[in-house]
């Protein structure tokens, strides 16, 4: 892991050498991966070859497959995932370059580009360009072992919510089921408030209280049971 954290910190510093901003900020994406399978779902590779729209859509790049002069590469944006087809002679000498030297797995990239199925009838988006949004320092877990370390998963959630989609499907869920609640009691005139975490008195009725320390009163608190 140390010796993939310093090669990647290496070509960073190449890039800045090169006038090339590894955190830029003067992409905007346009829309979303989802947006791209609803609108060609039942489509043909004939019927994609008609449509005139370009995509401009951000991901993390999460698997990249390479041959000399053009590449396919999976991103995935909050969305869902996509396949993109990458040509030399479409992003140029020295984009493609940048792109096969630098930009790894892991890595958040900017795409534009338009709709096409490949021969195995994949829905891919062909670029037209592609640039580096975000360098990332720290390599995603090994593809075939991922990230199972039950605590390494809680204390680096952010890690867990990028590898494991069923993981960020859970959150997803919980967070549009706490927005309908809060819309429910908001539109009944329901105040919603927040209580302490930690208590000078035990509560709950009947249950075992929570006992904890606060280092910063010094004194003993007990943790609230709802």
């Amino acid at each position: 892991m140390d010796e993939q954290v310093e090669q990647r910190r290496r070509k960073l510093s190449e890039l800045r050498q090169r006038d090339v901003n590894p955190y830029p900020n003067d992409f905007t994406p346009a829309d979303s991966i989802s947006d791209i399978h609803t609108a060609h779902l039942d489509q043909d590779a004939q019927a994609l070859e008609k449509v005139d729209k370009n995509y401009k859509v951000a991901g993390r790049m999460l698997a990249l497959r390479s041959f000399g002069k053009a590449a396919f590469i999976n991103i995935a944006d909050r969305s869902g995932n996509i396949q993109v087809y990458v040509q030399k002679n479409e992003l140029g000498d020295e984009n493609y370059e940048i792109f096969k030297k630098f930009i790894e797995v892991g890595d958040i990239v900017g795409v534009q580009g338009s709709p096409v199925r490949t021969r195995t009838g994949e829905l891919s988006i062909h670029a037209k360009s592609l640039k580096l949004l975000t360098k990332s320092i720290r390599p995603l877990p090994e593809k075939w072992h991922g990230l199972k370390d039950v605590e390494l998963r809680y204390r680096r959630r952010y890690l867990d919510l990028t590898v494991n989609q069923s993981v960020a499907d859970v959150f997803i869920l919980r967070a549009k089921k706490l927005k309908k609640l809060r819309e429910f009691f908001d539109s009944r005139g329901y105040l919603e408030v927040e209580t302490p975490m930690m208590h000078t008195l035990a509560g709950g009725a009947t249950a075992r209280p929570f006992v904890t320390h606060s280092n910063a009163l010094d004194m003993q608190r007990f943790m609230r049971v709802a």
